[in-house]
């Protein structure tokens, strides 16, 4: 039966890692795949689900979006029904992707892949989880404690331990020493880990990513496993699918794991919108600023250009905006992840430092 069954990849990692972007890649790298995408983001609106519409869109890609919520977890009632209807045109798909909030882990959509609705139907083929190589350098997942950066480095880390394959993302301004530091100190973080990738301009070759068939069943059935931190050392080998490099075979548990911000309000996200046409320049400064002065770990979305739209990707100070004229102007919109934000402040201040108007 296992042969039937459709494969899934599952993509996960932190805030602003990139996996909208390596998507979208591998999107235009698999020119004869017929790919479905489940996109599902921490916020209001799928600002990576238009995205990876606009860039990517011709016949043989659909594209889900599951915004609110958290995919997979127990209030989620959408997740099966998509994967159900996805099942029904099953000549139509080889492969599906499924791209988790930054603030999720993996081992929900596991274990309801793994469960009675799903199981004959899907079959796991590998998850891999992007890393942004400069932060994890930079020492920002480091922390131990019980601080906002102590749980961001517990989310990090679990997301890491819960993976086939680590991709090694933004790492074009980066030498081979410090890739190097960086593949160690993610085998440091996650042992079992299968193997490790690094993505130069975000992107993977297809053929190192889908297809990978890494939990195929062995002859005498399937077999569930342990989460590798639980297992003796001895027993990491004892792991159905390709093994590569040498390197320890990782499995995955079945035991669905609350995210930090289910236990912490803090952690919000909200939309600020403008009609006002945007300078990119200075709306750029204006969310690097914005980033400082609070506690904003993410910012992407749209602004109206003068001669198109204008795409920003935010990670903590760090703002990437650019114009696309390809894409038609729109409303702005952009999406604020943050700890205990002040939504009020932050719009008022958006605006003077713009100086257009935001609500």
């Amino acid at each position: 039966m296992s042969g039937a069954r459709l494969p899934v990849t599952i993509v996960t990692g932190f805030l602003g890692a990139g996996k909208t972007t390596l998507l979208a890649r591998l999107i235009a790298d698999s020119p004869r795949r017929r790919l479905a995408l489940l996109v599902n983001e921490f916020g209001e609106v799928s600002i990576d689900g238009a995205l990876l519409r606009e860039h990517g869109a011709d016949g043989r890609v659909e594209i889900h979006d599951l915004a609110h919520g958290l995919i997979a977890y127990g209030d989620d009632e959408a997740f099966e029904p998509t994967l159900q209807a996805l099942w029904e045109r099953r000549a139509l798909i080889d492969h599906v992707l499924i791209e988790t909030s930054g603030l999720a882990l993996p081992t929900a959509v596991m274990e309801r892949l793994q469960g009675e609705a799903l199981a004959s139907r899907f079959i796991l083929d590998a998850t891999l989880s992007v890393v942004d190589t400069p932060l994890l350098l930079a020492g920002s997942f480091d922390a131990n404690d019980s601080s906002a950066a102590g749980a961001i480095a517990s989310l990090f880390r679990q997301q890491l331990a819960n993976a086939d394959i680590v991709i090694l993302n933004k790492i074009d301004a980066l030498d081979d020493e410090a890739l190097l530091r960086a593949e160690a100190r993610v085998r440091a973080l996650a042992p079992a880990v299968r193997f490790i990738e690094p993505a130069h301009t975000a992107r993977l070759d297809p053929r190192l990513t889908l297809g990978l068939h890494l939990h195929e069943a062995s002859a005498g059935g399937p077999r569930h496993f342990a989460p590798a931190s639980l297992r003796p050392l001895a027993d990491q080998g004892a792991f159905d699918g390709h093994s590569h490099g040498g390197m320890n075979a990782h499995s995955h548990g079945l035991a669905t794991h609350k995210h930090f911000h289910e236990h912490d309000p803090g952690w919000q996200s909200f939309v600020v919108k403008s009609a006002d046409a945007q300078d990119l320049d200075t709306l750029r400064r204006a969310v690097a600023s914005l980033a400082q002065e609070q506690a904003i770990l993410r910012v992407k979305g749209f602004a109206r250009g003068e001669a198109g739209r204008i795409v920003i990707q935010a990670v903590r100070g760090r703002v990437d905006a650019r114009l696309d004229a390809a894409l038609p102007p729109r409303l702005a919109q952009l999406i604020v992840i943050g700890y205990h934000p002040n939504r009020p402040r932050l719009v008022a201040e958006l605006s003077r430092l713009t100086a257009t108007r935001w609500r």
